[in-house]
C-alpha cells in the first residue's frame, strides 16, 4: 500500500472519529435542553450531582471495557463483578478489617477474577463471551448465596464517607472517573501497550507475527476490567453504605451500550475513550430524564434495548461506509 493511500486512510479515520464525537455532542445537547425544558427538577444542582455520580458508576468500568472491545473481545460480567466485590468489601469491613487493606483486597479479588476470564480466553481458546457469561452467573449466584439477598451493613467509616461525599463541589466518584479517563486516554493513544490492543483487535494473527504477545494482551485487558469493576464496587459501597448483591444489576448492558454508542467497533480495532465518555453521558442523561418524567421502569428497559440495537446498527453502517470510501468497494 502506498504512503499516500496510508495517509488517506489515517486522515479519513481521524475525520470519521471527529464526526462521530460531534454527532454525540449534538445528541447530548438535544437531550439536555429537551429534558431541561420539559422535566421538572432536571436542571437543579442536586440533579446535576446525581448525573455525575451515575455517570461515574458506568464510566469507571467502561474505560476498561473499551479496551476489551477494541481488542475484539467482550466482557458481560461487569455488573455481578461490581456487586460481588462490593459484598466482599462489606464483609471485610463488618469483620473490622482496616479500610485500606480491605479496599486493596477487593481490588485484588476483581483483578484475579478478571485474570481468570482472560486466561480462559488467551490460553484455552474459550470465547470471551462464554468465559465472562459463566463468570456473570457464578458471581451473581455467589453474591446472593453469601448474603441471603440481604444488604451487608458495616460500621461507619470516615474514608468511605469521603468517597461518598463531594470534593470541591464535585462528587468524589466523578473526580475518580475523570482522573481515570485521562490515564486510559493516555495509555490507549500514547503507549506501545495501547497500540498493541488496537493491533490485536484489528488482526490478532498479524499482531502475533509482528511480535506482539497476544495472549498477554488479552489477559491484561481482562485483569484491568476486573480491577475497574472492583473500584466501581468500592465507590458504590461507599455511596450506599452497605454491600448489596442486587446492586449494579444490568450495569454491564449500560457499559457496553455506552462503549458502542461512543463509536467503538464490536469487531475490534477501532474506538476512543472520548467517544466512550460521550456515550456514558448519553446513557446517563436518558436514564435520568426518564426517571424524572416518571416513565415506567419496565419501559426504560425497552428504551435501553432499542438504544443498544440502534448503536450497533449505526456502528456497522458507519464501518461499511468507511470501507467503501477507502477501498472504493
Amino acid at each position: 500500500m502506498s504512503a499516500t493511500t496510508t495517509n488517506h486512510r489515517r486522515g479519513f479515520r481521524l475525520f470519521a472519529l471527529d464526526i462521530n464525537e460531534i454527532g454525540l455532542i449534538v445528541i447530548l445537547l438535544v437531550l439536555y435542553f429537551g429534558f431541561g425544558a420539559t422535566t421538572n427538577g432536571f436542571l437543579s444542582a442536586n440533579n446535576h450531582l446525581s448525573l455525575l455520580r451515575d455517570a461515574a458508576s458506568i464510566a469507571i468500568a467502561a474505560w476498561a471495557v473499551t479496551l476489551i472491545i477494541i481488542a475484539g473481545e467482550i466482557d458481560v460480567s461487569v455488573g455481578p463483578m461490581v456487586a460481588f466485590t462490593s459484598v466482599c468489601l462489606a464483609f471485610m469491613l463488618k469483620a473490622d478489617v482496616n479500610v485500606a487493606p480491605a479496599i486493596l483486597a477487593a481490588l485484588a479479588i476483581g483483578g484475579a477474577l478478571g485474570t481468570f476470564a482472560g486466561s480462559l480466553r488467551a490460553y484455552f481458546g474459550v470465547p470471551s463471551f462464554v468465559a465472562t457469561l459463566g463468570l456473570w452467573s457464578a458471581l451473581r449466584g455467589m453474591s446472593f448465596f453469601t448474603t441471603n439477598a440481604l444488604p451487608v451493613t458495616f460500621p461507619d467509616n470516615a474514608f468511605l464517607d469521603i468517597l461518598a461525599d463531594n470534593m470541591f463541589g464535585i462528587p468524589s466518584s466523578a473526580i475518580v472517573m475523570l482522573v481515570l479517563f485521562a490515564i486510559f486516554s493516555f495509555v490507549s493513544q500514547k503507549t506501545a501497550y495501547g497500540r498493541s490492543i488496537f493491533a490485536v483487535g484489528g488482526n490478532a494473527n498479524a499482531a502475533e507475527l509482528c511480535g506482539i504477545n497476544v495472549a498477554r494482551i488479552r489477559v491484561l485487558i481482562f485483569t484491568t476490567s476486573g480491577v475497574m469493576a472492583a473500584l466501581a464496587g468500592v465507590l458504590l459501597t461507599a455511596r450506599l453504605g452497605s454491600g448489596n448483591a442486587g446492586t449494579a444489576s444490568g450495569l454491564e448492558f449500560d457499559v457496553i451500550a455506552a462503549v458502542v454508542i461512543g463509536g467503538t467497533a464490536l469487531s475490534g480495532g477501532r474506538g476512543s475513550m472520548l467517544g466512550t465518555l460521550l456515550g456514558v453521558f448519553v446513557i446517563t442523561l436518558i436514564g435520568n430524564g426518564l426517571v424524572l418524567r416518571g416513565i415506567n421502569p419496565f419501559f426504560q428497559e425497552v428504551v435501553r434495548g432499542v438504544i443498544i440495537v440502534a448503536a450497533v446498527l449505526a456502528n456497522i453502517l458507519v464501518t461499511r461506509y468507511r470501507e467503501h470510501r477507502i477501498f472504493g468497494a
